[in-house]
């Protein structure tokens, strides 16, 4: 019977009336580590060495742990005695955070007209800088007008400030381009979303433990127990 990769299978483990589900995917761990000799290592780490598959069992169980398979293709199969149930909860528990941080990146639009005022400028600028810093990209776009499509140079000139503008922040990733009637440009940030997330969580936990101690006071400090 052919079984889907990622489906459960349940089986009954020897001597026993319970069953044990396990992914397809998943390595094969203690009785169903079917070859003869495999590489073990210990639960610390430690390279036991090439032994034979009933030794490594008998370790496992003696340790009161898990035999696992961690490199299936090699010659012979890796094995490694763990708690095979605390890892899989870590991992699975690794994965959530992973993607807990993971965000996309959003193209964020400015808009420009070719003769745009200082203060109008400015004020896209500062908001161009906003979404970089939070880790998106920025698309640059001059609205032409009437006549001004044929001075496409102009264009360009413009959006070589800006990238100088914002070049602290990020950095271009697609140059200067006809699109239609407009033109175009996207500015890439320096950090992505989940570098931002990272630094954004250090620095409000940096924040927390510097409140705790202005709130613990001078008296409760290491310091301020030596000095006593």
């Amino acid at each position: 019977m052919r079984v889907a990769c990622g489906r459960l299978r349940r089986i009954r483990v020897a001597g026993t009336r319970t069953t044990e589900e396990f992914r397809i995917s998943d390595p094969r761990t203690n009785e169903r580590i079917r070859v003869p000799e495999v590489r073990l290592v210990g639960p610390n780490g430690e390279q036991v060495g090439v032994v034979a598959i009933q030794v490594a069992q008998r370790l496992a169980q003696e340790a009161d742990l898990d035999l696992v398979e961690v490199a299936p293709n090699s010659k012979p199969p890796v094995v490694k005695i763990m708690d095979y149930g605390k890892f899989k909860y870590e991992a699975a528990q690794k994965a959530k955070e992973a993607r807990r941080n993971q965000a996309n990146t959003v193209l964020k639009e400015v808009r420009f007209r070719l003769k745009i005022e200082a203060h109008d400028y400015t004020t896209k600028l500062k908001r161009a800088e906003g979404f970089l810093q939070t880790g998106d990209k920025v698309k640059a776009m001059i609205l032409f007008r009437g006549r001004e499509q044929s001075r496409p140079e102009l264009g360009v000139r413009l959006l070589k400030r800006f990238a100088e503008d914002v070049a602290e922040f990020g950095t271009v990733e697609s140059s200067p381009r006809i699109d239609g009637r407009n033109m175009v440009m996207v500015i890439a940030p320096h950090k992505n979303k989940s570098e931002v997330k990272t630094e954004q969580n250090a620095q409000r936990a940096a924040h927390k433990e510097a409140a705790r101690q202005a709130k613990a006071g001078p008296a409760d400090t290491p310091a301020a127990d030596a000095a006593h």
